[in-house]
């Protein structure tokens, strides 16, 4: 039993009790993987849509996506892609006046599906993450847990807070920081950071694998002084690694794909004085911190690691910083994401 409290049935069991065919709103990654749980469990599908400007006439599993106001009858609304742009968001948010709208979690990575099962499993453990939080982080945490398992997309609402909480409350940043960032994309979180350190800073080192992207990220940090680029994997030991590119943020570590030099964060951080260290790696989180041991235990810097890849993320990535460094003070925030996406862990070694 977890020490605190979510909705008495999941999404899953909410849709298929209910007895309403399901219009999947997505094409996709993850409206694959909303489907084939679907097809499991016996759930019917009515078909797919997306949003009005994206509906061409194309064909998704089979199904021909339409608009919302083609589809007549009684339906679920099951929401199954990812958005940040705040007039999509509005939009799954406004269409909870005349519909039953849901949010079916699946993991970026991974096969877990966050249900009651998951739930009953791993209730020792998301308690254990539970208590390492305080105060306001303790209910954004749990919130978070209660929309994976239940998918109610008002829960999101009230968890939500802008980047500026975070680093005018949780950090403060000078003029001495020195910046890891690790998955650092087209060079938008260093971006970020410059503009939190309002300009003046140490050092960064920036690592992108996937070769497209960090071609843009040299573009980007061209003319930005003390940065170096790396176009190297971070995991738990240095070597070859095969990587899965696709030139944005699904690329990965994967059975198959090109092979990519990988290392560690130990190995980078000897010798220099990192004090922050951003962490959004799909899905090889887990496997990272297990080479940033020394780095953890001995420099003790900022923490910011992204906890949505997969289902076990939220309270496994917590447990595993805290055996390695107990001193950390945790800290949970939720951005501004539809699904629960953009939940990251902000870690502080307080003085």
């Amino acid at each position: 039993m977890l020490k605190f409290e979510i909705d008495k049935k999941s999404s899953w069991e909410k849709i298929k009790e209910s007895a309403l065919p399901v219009v999947v709103y997505g094409m996709g990654n993850g409206a694959d993987k909303v489907i084939d749980e679907f097809n499991r469990l016996e759930i019917s599908v009515m078909g797919v849509t997306a949003s009005d400007d994206f509906v061409r006439g194309q064909s998704f599993r089979g199904f021909t996506v339409k608009k919302l106001s083609e589809f007549e009858g009684d339906f679920i609304i099951a929401v199954a892609f990812a958005t940040c742009i705040p007039d999509v968001m509005n939009h799954i948010y406004s269409l909870c006046k005349n519909y039953r709208v849901l949010v079916p979690c699946v993991p970026v990575f991974g096969d877990e599906i966050f249900n009651r099962d998951f739930i009953e499993t791993n209730a020792e453990k998301i308690n254990a993450a539970y208590d390492l939080f305080e105060d306001e982080s303790k209910e954004v945490f749990a919130g978070c847990v209660n929309f994976m398992f239940g998918g109610e997309i008002d829960v999101l609402r009230k968890i939500t807070t802008e980047k500026d909480e975070v680093f005018g409350g949780v950090f403060s940043m000078d003029k001495n920081e020195s910046f890891l960032d690790l998955g650092a994309y087209r060079g938008d979180t260093v971006e970020e950071f410059i503009h939190y350190c309002g300009g003046e800073y140490g050092e960064i080192i920036a690592l992108e694998p996937d070769r497209r992207t960090f071609r843009k990220l040299c573009s980007y940090l061209e003319n930005i002084p003390q940065t170096t680029a790396l176009q190297k994997a971070i995991y738990s030991k240095s070597g070859e690694l095969t990587f899965s590119s696709k030139a944005g943020r699904q690329s990965t570590i994967s059975d198959k794909g090109e092979q990519i030099e990988a290392t560690t964060i130990d190995e980078i951080c000897k010798g220099k004085n990192i004090t922050y260290i951003k962490m959004d790696v799909e899905g090889a989180e887990s496997a990272a911190l297990d080479g940033a041991v020394e780095t953890l235990k001995k420099q003790k810097p900022k923490l910011n690691i992204a906890l949505y890849h997969k289902s076990a993320d939220i309270f496994e990535l917590p447990l595993k910083i805290a055996g390695i460094n107990p001193d950390y003070k945790f800290h949970f925030r939720r951005h501004p994401y539809i699904p629960c996406w953009d939940m990251n862990l902000y870690c502080v070694q307080e003085v």
